[in-house]
């Protein structure tokens, strides 16, 4: 089974473990990501903070690639990515007179039939119905699921999941042998894009985070992010900081986690690359 794949700015440069993870788990599935072809940035984070014409034209193009190459649906694993795709597909599929405007710069046809799946979703759809039977090694370890802010919100328009409560991540991570843990923390923002500007805003934020983490005893932090991941796992020193004291749980995408439990390699899913490496 082939399936359109756009991996976006972080997947190919400081998340390329998550492409690494992603593109092995597919395979092991029977699933092949074909890439979308001279794909551009999506416009996350600052596009759409700066001109509303160039936030819409970015996402236009990469959609509009995406159709002229014959794909319905597209596997999206960056959250913000996934956000800013889905937002700026409903806006000028609810806005006829933005649609040809955008049609118009990107110079293609657009027409935002397009299919746009988050990695959560892509696993619940073609993956989530045959992990049991693939498991070779039950990851036996208490974990707390974090969404992050991309992956439900503007709820109206994502339409992903309970807003306060979600638990479709959860209900993955059970059928690889995990005890995903209640905590409060889950769609709690990690400081997103301010992870080079206002560090210390980043490290109060995902400090709280981590710190509830290991509060709950839980052996692993589980994401579908490349930002949150990044934010949670680079900015450790920092988060130890302000926490007072060193902290250790890994921080691990959900690809990497089902991969380990049905007997993918270390080496297959980019783990030797996270700071806090998993034990």
């Amino acid at each position: 089974m082939n399936i359109g794949f756009y991996p976006g700015c972080s997947l190919k440069g400081t998340a390329s473990d998550y492409t690494q993870s992603a593109v092995a788990l597919a395979k092991a599935f029977d699933i092949c990501f074909t890439e979308i072809e001279d794909w551009n940035c999506c416009g996350a984070t600052a596009a759409h903070n700066l001109n509303r014409q160039l936030a819409g034209a970015l996402p236009a193009r990469v959609l509009a690639l995406a159709e002229k190459q014959g794909m319905n649906e597209i596997v999206v694993p960056c959250a913000a990515c996934y956000n800013r795709l889905t937002v700026a597909q409903h806006e000028w599929n609810e806005d006829p007179v933005l649609k040809n405007r955008l049609s118009g710069i990107i110079g293609m046809p657009l027409e935002g039939k397009c299919k746009i799946l988050n990695i959560i979703q892509f696993i619940e759809k073609y993956i989530a119905g045959n992990i049991e039977e693939k498991i070779v090694s039950p990851f036996n370890r208490r974990v707390v699921c974090y969404y992050g802010c991309l992956l439900l919100r503007p709820h109206s328009i994502l339409q992903f999941d309970r807003l306060e409560d979600p638990q479709s991540m959860e209900e993955v991570m059970r059928k690889t042998g995990a005890e995903p843990l209640d905590w409060g923390f889950k769609t709690e923002c990690c400081g997103g894009g301010l992870s080079v500007s206002r560090t210390g805003v980043v490290a109060k934020l995902s400090g709280k985070i981590v710190q509830d983490a290991e509060n709950r005893k839980a052996e692993a932090i589980i994401v579908a992010c490349p930002m949150c991941q990044s934010n949670l796992d680079m900015r450790r020193k920092h988060i130890d900081r302000y926490i007072g004291r060193k902290t250790t749980i890994p921080v691990m995408y959900i690809t990497q986690t089902i991969g380990l439990a049905i007997g993918l390699t270390r080496e297959e899913l980019g783990l030797e690359k996270l700071f806090v490496t998993p034990v």
